[in-house]
């Protein structure tokens, strides 16, 4: 769940710049989740939910994309970067009431050479679930792209 210490640590990790927790996290994660063979079987690539890149520069990293280079380390699975791509630059989510997550991303990612998730199962990776509008709206582009399945795995959920 989000909250206690984990959410201080993620707090720490996305708004203030402590990219070095990633690893930790992704550690975590990996400990956590790292033998449910439901989620990894037969997954062939893992793709980072992206940041728009104006928030990225801010930023200075994006925290997905670390948890997910680290993981796809830990289970010697092929990471694809910069191939789900965010192209519109919206509010964060964390601003926006339930109701107006979904209609925030409608659009909002689209998959760039796709040639490499044609008949995929792909692993997407972000920090934080609240309402699964943003892995939602990835999973279609991913879908549309023609991946085979996608699924998902989060630091925390609301």
């Amino acid at each position: 769940m989000y909250q206690g210490k984990l959410k201080d640590v993620i707090l720490l990790y996305k708004y203030r710049k402590f990219s070095v927790l990633g690893k930790g996290l992704a550690a975590f994660a990996y400990k956590s989740l790292g033998k449910e063979m439901d989620l990894w079987w037969d997954v062939e690539a893992i793709v980072p939910v992206p940041l728009h890149p104006k928030r990225e520069k801010i930023r200075g990293f994006n925290q997905a994309q670390i948890l997910a280079k680290e993981l796809a380390k830990y289970k010697g699975i092929e990471l694809l970067e910069k191939k789900l791509i965010r192209v519109k630059n919206i509010p964060p989510q964390t601003s926006l009431e339930a109701s107006e997550r979904k209609k925030n991303v409608r659009g909002a990612f689209a998959v760039k050479n796709g040639e490499s998730l044609k008949g995929k199962i792909i692993l997407l990776v972000d920090d934080v679930y609240t309402t699964g509008a943003t892995i939602k709206e990835c999973s279609l582009a991913l879908k549309k792209a023609g991946t085979r399945e996608v699924r998902a795995i989060t630091l925390a959920q609301v």
